[in-house]
């Protein structure tokens, strides 16, 4: 349900006259060249690099605060930044750096019968609004993103990494003055704290698209009170399907890696579904529990649960509960049908994938599962946009606009037609 948003004047002011900076400086970044914006790309990555103690230090001072308030191993996990992330987020950068630039892209183009020239070529969408918590790696990819596909970026991220991220936003600006770039083309809006968040909302006219990264709680509460246009992203409850002819190694391999690796992050699995008579789930619930991952089982899983395996009994909430932790929803489905069914009625549209030796069920879970993205004997934790080939993300999208799945570069851009003639006109 939309709330009254609260936001005095004077911080609305000012967040307004920050967005009428960006507008200058994405008009400028727009007319950028790829090779003026890769070297701002490479800027930032070597600064970033230069500077791994300092943000490192930061973050740690960040990490003993929310630490002490009591956040989650998983939240902690994604607020942390080490020298190997550091270089990751750099590395990211450089990723980025190779792939095409979309701004300028043709396409499609043609010739009228009356002679009209008509070409649609993608343009910068303008200047972009993200609001996100505990994630100081978002700051990077965000602002590398934006730079790349010519866009001004506004950042919320949250008071639980202010200090690592005041010192990464300072780098970037510091890298795109040393570059020409204009520095409002990544500004923050955190010194407004709560407000801050609430002004980008309310920023009709000055924020083109607004995009929420983070936990159910953050996104629905943009989605439903944001007066500018919202990109719902991230929220996922992701499931993984494991039928009768599942093989038994590749599906412990894959359920382990898809629960355990990171399992604060969005394309973690959160529900397992077993078919009856999957040869595969005894070894499956037995990894799982050893592994410490805490089961939360239906009546039928509870007959099958192998000797020494522990669990607890599943709720309705389960079913739809995106839980960040080593918790895992475990029910046994009839088959196919049934499972579709369950991933239908509680799936948040982000991943959703398949284990099985049966081509014909990989083809029709494939057709009939509508989520972001669908895997057939791979995990999910690949709902990436590093994974996926595209440099970074701004986000998962779990709608089904312009941009599904992981957003890179083309999703930040929108389109224009552009139309020549020689003295036309309409008859």
């Amino acid at each position: 349900m939309a709330e009254q948003l609260e936001v005095n004047e004077k911080t609305m002011q000012s967040v307004v006259h920050m967005a009428e900076d960006a507008r200058v400086a994405s008009l400028k970044l727009a007319r950028a060249d790829s090779n003026w914006k890769n070297r701002a790309l490479e800027a930032v990555a070597v600064s970033l690099e230069k500077h791994a103690a300092i943000i490192t230090e930061q973050n740690a001072l960040d990490l003993e605060r929310e630490h002490e308030a009591g956040m989650s191993p998983a939240m902690l996990d994604r607020l942390a930044l080490n020298a190997h992330r550091v270089g990751e987020l750099a590395g990211a950068l450089r990723a980025l750096i190779g792939l095409p630039d979309p701004v300028g892209e043709v396409m499609r183009g043609s010739t009228l019968p009356n002679g009209l020239r008509m070409q649609q070529v993608r343009v910068p969408l303008g200047v972009i609004g993200a609001i996100y918590e505990a994630r100081p790696n978002v700051t990077v990819d965000i602002a590398g993103l934006a730079i790349k596909s010519g866009n001004a970026v506004l950042l919320r991220g949250g008071s639980a990494a202010e200090k690592t991220n005041q010192v990464i936003v300072r780098i970037i600006r510091d890298a795109l003055y040393a570059t020409g770039l204009p520095i409002d083309s990544v500004q923050s809006v955190d010194e407004f704290g709560r407000e801050g968040a609430n002004a980008l909302m309310l920023a009709t006219g000055n924020i083109d698209v607004l995009i929420p990264r983070g936990g159910r709680g953050l996104i629905q509460s943009v989605v439903q009170n944001s007066r500018v246009p919202v990109i719902e992203t991230g929220e996922g409850n992701c499931h993984i399907f494991v039928d009768e002819s599942a093989d038994e190694k590749m599906a412990v391999e894959i359920l382990l890696n898809a629960k355990t690796q990171r399992p604060g992050t969005c394309n973690t699995v959160e529900t397992l579904l077993l078919a009856k008579g999957a040869k595969a789930a005894p070894a499956v619930l037995t990894a799982l529990s050893r592994a410490g991952v805490t089961l939360h089982v239906d009546a039928d899983t509870r007959e099958i649960l192998p000797e020494g395996v522990e669990a607890v009994d599943a709720t309705e909430e389960d079913w739809s509960t995106e839980y960040g932790s080593l918790d895992l929803a475990v029910k046994t489905v009839a088959g196919l049908p049934d499972a579709r069914r369950h991933i239908r009625t509680y799936s948040t549209g982000h991943s959703e994938a398949i284990i099985t030796n049966d081509l014909i069920n990989a083809e029709t879970f494939v057709r009939d599962v509508d989520s972001s993205a669908v895997y057939v004997n791979a995990s999910t934790r690949f709902t990436d946009g590093g994974q996926f080939g595209l440099g970074a993300e701004v986000g998962i999208s779990t709608q089904k606009l312009h941009a599904r799945g992981p957003m890179g570069l083309e999703q930040l851009t929108t389109s224009k037609w552009i139309v020549r003639g020689d003295g036309h006109t309409r008859s």
